[in-house]
């Protein structure tokens, strides 16, 4: 439907007067285009989805308001409808309703005042409406994988790969990696493409919960389950109906409760603290962790029947080290995102603070990255990003030394007039730290003043 101009209406009235009437009525706001029929073959010969609002007199000379009804939806489901009757029966008003109808006005002296509410309620939920859709809209965009999911390595390809195959089910996911590399991005992206994109995504983080709290956070609670249960309080299983469970830091969880979780998964139903209903759950589960679990069901720390449970799909996020130039890309997006955020000239990153960028090993992983080279936006002073700009920890560092393209010898050449700053040209000492003969030390010197001159 369009509301960005006139709000179309199309009035079904075979009486001339009562149509002129209601035309009248509707044509008081200048923002509605309202076009009058006498029949309602006529009307549907010119019906589009570009109509907002179709008022229909039950009684028509050529059709029922009952069918017409039906045929209006076919043709145009978002086309809301108004029947206007000269009969007060409910059972008929009921099924009209049940048929689609959105309100049922019985003609009387008041007819005008609520004809103009009920149209007025219709273009106040169109628009809320419409507001809905682009919002979820950007969602998708936001969350579409390739958008979401940045990178051109082999690895970040492989998760794309990953990610397309988990949107087609409702496969239980199992993400890991390290901290920081993305793994709840990665969960809202297979959750808003597949088909439960317009029902909740529900995250919860296991690590941040005390084990006391689990289960009234997972399950919910009845009123009067513990001392403060004032009210029922429904847990994330149920706010996650029909969409998708995220819990994240999955490992961490206590034993205690991994049998509970498990039987919830299996049985597809959960019981509320201090109740004894069975309720019935639909939701997605993907979990996440940055534990090795093999490792801990070994160690007894995780129960093997629960971890073949939440296996499903495995996706592993490589760590930012292994995915090469992907930092680069990733760097400029965040650098161009925060600059638009705080309404900053676009800035671009100079050739030293690349090399300081590819150069870092990246413990922290995306989030990291993020930090850094939003944290050099603010420092940096011109239209470039230079590397004293970023704030790296030098310990983390590769040798600048591994940044250029060298052969074995000239490698070898670097490393010795390095060591020879670094021990005063002590020819001994250097020999002794890199654990060659002295004579390889002289050789290497004299190779180097022979390829100077």
């Amino acid at each position: 439907m369009k509301h960005e101009q006139a709000f179309n209406i199309y009035v079904v009235e075979d009486n001339e007067w009562y149509n002129k009437l209601l035309v009248h009525t509707l044509s008081l706001n200048p923002e509605f285009t309202v076009k009058s029929f006498f029949s309602g073959e006529e009307m549907l010969r010119e019906l589009s989805d570009m109509v907002d609002v179709v008022t229909l007199d039950y009684r028509l000379p050529d059709t029922t308001g009952d069918i017409l009804l039906k045929k209006i939806k076919e043709r145009s489901p978002n086309t809301e409808v108004i029947i206007i009757s000269e009969q007060s029966e409910i059972t008929t008003a009921v099924e009209l309703l049940k048929l689609g109808a959105y309100d049922y006005l019985v003609k009387s002296e008041d007819i005008r005042d609520r004809l103009w509410n009920s149209v007025n309620h219709v273009r106040k939920h169109a628009g809320l409406k419409q507001k809905i859709e682009l919002l979820q809209s950007e969602v998708e965009k936001k969350y579409d994988f390739q958008n979401s999911i940045l990178g051109q390595s082999t690895a970040v390809k492989a998760v794309h790969n990953m990610v397309s195959k988990a949107v087609k089910t409702t496969i239980t996911v199992c993400i890991t990696g390290e901290t920081g590399t993305g793994k709840e991005v990665v969960a809202k992206a297979i959750h808003y493409n597949s088909e439960r994109k317009n029902k909740p995504f529900v995250a919860i983080n296991m690590a941040a919960l005390p084990a006391e709290l689990i289960e009234s956070e997972l399950f919910g609670y009845e009123k009067g389950a513990f001392t403060g249960a004032q009210n029922r309080r429904i847990g994330k299983f149920e706010q996650a109906h029909g969409g998708t469970l995220f819990l994240d830091e999955i490992g961490e969880m206590d034993i205690a409760f991994q049998a509970k979780l498990l039987r919830a998964i299996q049985e597809r139903e959960i019981t509320r603290i201090g109740g004894n209903e069975q309720v019935k759950i639909d939701c997605r589960i993907i979990v996440a962790t940055n534990r090795d679990l093999i490792h801990e069901v070994k160690e007894g720390n995780f129960r093997e029947d629960l971890y073949y449970r939440l296996f499903g799909l495995p996706i592993h996020l490589p760590p930012l080290r292994e995915r090469d130039k992907d930092v680069l890309l990733l760097a400029k997006h965040f650098i161009s995102e925060f600059c638009k955020e705080n309404k900053l000239p676009a800035k671009q990153i100079r050739d030293d603070a690349r090399g300081k960028l590819m150069a870092y090993n990246w413990p922290g992983n995306i989030r990291e990255l993020k930090s850094v080279v939003e944290l050099s936006v603010v420092m940096s002073d011109t239209e470039e990003i230079t590397a004293e700009d970023l704030t790296i920890n030098p310990k983390d560092m590769l040798p600048e030394l591994l940044l250029h393209d060298l052969t074995m010898r000239e490698y070898e050449i670097a490393i010795v007039k390095h060591y020879m700053k670094r021990f005063d040209n002590n020819t001994k000492s250097v020999a002794d730290k890199l654990a060659i003969g002295q004579t390889t030390v002289y050789r290497l010197l004299k190779e180097d003043e022979a390829d100077v001159n």
